[in-house]
């Protein structure tokens, strides 16, 4: 398994006046087209410095503040959730390729299903009616699980909807636009149902949002030079869906996508929070089982934090575990973030690790909420983001982070380069 920070800066990419033609500097990400085997040249954007000017003083933020950035490469440390969501519609080709261009060495598609059995990039199976504008489109909002009811404001009564990516064909999957992921719950129209995004993400850059289907994503990803890492989403219908299509089928097809693009198997890490679909592609599809990824969601428990089970996943094939950032955190008696018993246990037992997501939480100042829920009390503006990377990166020794802003996490991995090689002897 090779996922790892890069030692140094690299050189600048030289283009040919004709690739340099496709780029326009003063644009958003992803305004940019990806020609076919162009790799795009890596752009940070205001942000990594912003986050600096807000950390506290330390010595990690004058290391930071003296990076030479002059020069940037995409990293693998650097991965992309559903593209890069904190301003661009999830798991569009817009998304994907801003990530690409905030120098994500890695990018990720959620895979779902629609009802001709064909594979897309949703983060889930049941979310269209909250990041595409299906409740908007009436031939196919009448063909969700749930169609469009709108609320009733006389009796508090919410706005209803859940559209399945099961609950359409490709076809019809085709004709949707993707948004940014939100709802009005006391919407009494479609389009009041399409609003509500968070006032700290945006829909600047929402006004395109290119749907893709996984295979569609391969050639994207294979264009843009990055690497693979899909995520076999749990499917909210019964399996076998229809009588006939099981779960077993599903992993498969996944992996099998990869294989009819000749992608190599160590470019890819499939990931599942499903421990059964992860022992399934190391047992039948070892090739890509060895890089595949067990998503740890569940809470805390002193089974499964103990070093008896990360020695089990291990010694039952699984190379490479993904919990919540906050699994891997913890505070000393002098309130400083360091890694927790969790992650020295599945250190010791020679799990690698991943750890998800960054930049998802919003405004810091507060704690950060959920992703950051064993650490709050360190946690009091929006720099400390980069402190908590650097934590992770240094002490707990993951081999990559999941960010919904990759320019953060590339902007880490360049500035601080061998220095946040991870301990790790095993990998």
């Amino acid at each position: 398994m090779t996922l790892r920070i890069i030692s140094g800066l690299a050189l600048c990419m030289v283009l040919s006046p004709a690739q340099a033609a496709t780029v326009e500097d003063d644009s958003p990400p992803s305004m940019v087209s990806a020609p076919k085997q162009l790799e795009p040249p890596v752009h940070l954007g205001p942000r990594p410095f912003w986050l600096v000017d807000a950390m506290d003083e330390s010595p990690l933020k004058e290391r930071l503040q003296a990076c030479n950035t002059g020069t940037v490469e995409k990293t693998d440390f650097s991965i992309g959730h559903r593209g890069a969501p904190l301003q661009f519609p999830e798991h569009t080709r817009e998304s994907y390729i801003a990530a690409a261009r905030m120098g994500a060495g890695i990018l990720e598609c959620d895979v779902a299903f629609t009802r001709d059995r064909e594979l897309v990039c949703r983060h889930a199976q049941d979310d269209l009616h909250t990041t595409t504008n299906i409740v908007a489109v009436p031939a196919l909002n009448a063909k969700c699980t749930q169609p469009f009811v709108p609320a009733d404001p006389a009796t508090g009564t919410p706005a209803q909807a859940e559209c399945r990516t099961s609950d359409i064909t490709l076809a019809e999957f085709r004709t949707l636009k993707g948004k940014m992921d939100a709802y009005n719950p006391m919407a009494t129209t479609p389009e009041e149902y399409l609003a509500g995004t968070a006032d700290w993400r945006t829909d600047l850059y929402a006004s395109r949002g290119t749907l893709m289907t996984h295979r569609e994503s391969i050639e994207l990803f294979k264009a843009l030079g990055v690497k693979f890492t899909p995520e076999l989403k749990s499917p909210v219908v019964d399996m076998p869906f229809e009588g006939e299509y099981s779960q077993r089928d599903y992993a498969r097809q996944m992996i099998q996508d990869y294989i009819d693009a000749g992608v190599q198997p160590g470019d890819v890490w499939p990931q599942s929070f499903n421990l059964k679909d992860v022992l399934s592609w190391v047992d039948e599809m070892p090739e890509f089982g060895r890089q595949a990824v067990f998503l740890d969601q569940s809470e805390s428990t002193l089974v499964n934090a103990s070093l008896p089970y990360m020695a089990y996943l291990k010694t039952r094939g699984v190379n490479v575990l993904a919990p919540a950032l906050w699994k891997l955190l913890a505070l000393d008696s002098e309130g400083q973030i360091v890694p927790s018993r969790y992650a020295e246990n599945a250190r010791e037992a020679g799990l690698d690790l991943i750890a998800w997501t960054v930049e998802r939480s919003g405004p810091l100042n507060d704690g950060g909420g959920w992703y950051y829920q064993t650490v709050t009390d360190a946690i009091n503006n929006d720099g400390d983001v980069l402190t908590v990377i650097d934590v992770l990166a240094r002490e707990v020794g993951v081999i990559g982070i999941f960010s919904d802003w990759p320019a953060t996490t590339t902007f880490y991995a360049n500035c601080m380069g061998a220095a946040a090689e991870p301990s790790r002897s095993n990998r």
